[in-house]
């Protein structure tokens, strides 16, 4: 009888050019063969040809890794169209105040449909060609009325990427231990019906939300975001460097440097097998 063939998932590593410290941690994972796909801040403080160019030739001696891009409409970020709304001191929304916005239905779509086409046209000028895929920093493009005008940049702009739903794969009694990837679930219902009726593809699951303001053992994290994940499931993770950058722009630093750590080092590579899933 021959052994049932390794399910092939995908784990991306959010926030490339935030940094240098994230961008330098997620080139030495692609390069180890450990990720097989990074999403691109184009309004990042650390992205530029430089950092282009390094991350191009890195996912080029991969046998297979998806270049997309990180849409960023939340704060300390700061707008690449010059009339979004609603905005504070010239930057984005904090993400609570988004999401309170969207759910209230104060947001303009189209506002947002312009400024994710503008960091679409900002990734092309980049890397010379569309996205693979396009997600979303915190979460946003899962966020109401935010999610049409994302939805709606897509499918003009890069209709052949695929789009992150934050949708999990997992017992109804699982989902409730967990708020923050509740809260996912809830909005990603949302998401997957806009995503359909505009005939944009999605991953078919999603792991790797976790409250990052508590100390965790990623290895344990890790293990437990791959219970039920199926073929061309997603799972998010965030490892960097860190850097001065990194500590001015965001509050996820340390946890960064525990999750690269694990990523490369020979405990990871074995799980993956235990569970029969692969990268590649």
């Amino acid at each position: 009888m021959s052994a049932t063939p390794h399910r092939r998932i995908w784990l991306c590593a959010d926030d490339y050019g935030i940094s240098p410290g994230v961008n330098s941690a997620v080139r030495d994972l692609i390069a180890r063969g450990r990720l097989n796909a990074t999403s691109v801040m184009t309004v990042g403080a650390a992205i530029g040809r430089d950092e282009v160019a390094e991350l191009t030739r890195v996912a080029s001696d991969s046998p297979r890794c998806a270049i997309g891009l990180h849409v960023t409409l939340t704060a300390p970020f700061r707008p690449l169209t010059m009339h979004f709304r609603p905005s504070e001191g010239g930057m984005f929304l904090p993400f609570p105040k988004l999401l309170r916005a969207g759910m209230s239905r104060r947001l303009d779509p189209e506002l947002i449909r312009a400024e994710v086409l503008v960091q679409l046209a900002a990734f092309g000028e980049l890397f010379g060609r569309a996205p693979d895929f396009v997600d979303g920093h915190q979460h946003a493009q899962l966020y109401p009325q935010v999610r049409e005008g994302f939805l709606a940049a897509v499918k003009e702009a890069a209709p052949a990427a695929w789009v992150r739903q934050g949708g999990r794969n997992v017992p109804l009694m699982q989902r409730l231990t967990a708020p923050k990837a509740l809260l996912l679930d809830v909005l990603s219902a949302q998401f997957r019906r806009h995503a359909k009726r505009a005939e944009i593809a999605f991953n078919p699951a999603f792991a790797g939300a976790y409250d990052f303001s508590k100390t965790s053992d990623f290895a344990t994290l890790m293990d437990g975001f791959l219970d039920e994940l199926p073929e061309d499931g997603l799972v998010m993770c965030h490892p960097g460097f860190v850097d001065d950058v990194l500590i001015e722009l965001d509050p996820l630093t340390v946890q960064r440097e525990h999750e690269h750590a694990y990523l490369a080092g020979e405990h990871f590579p074995a799980l993956l097998d235990r569970r029969r899933m692969t990268l590649a």
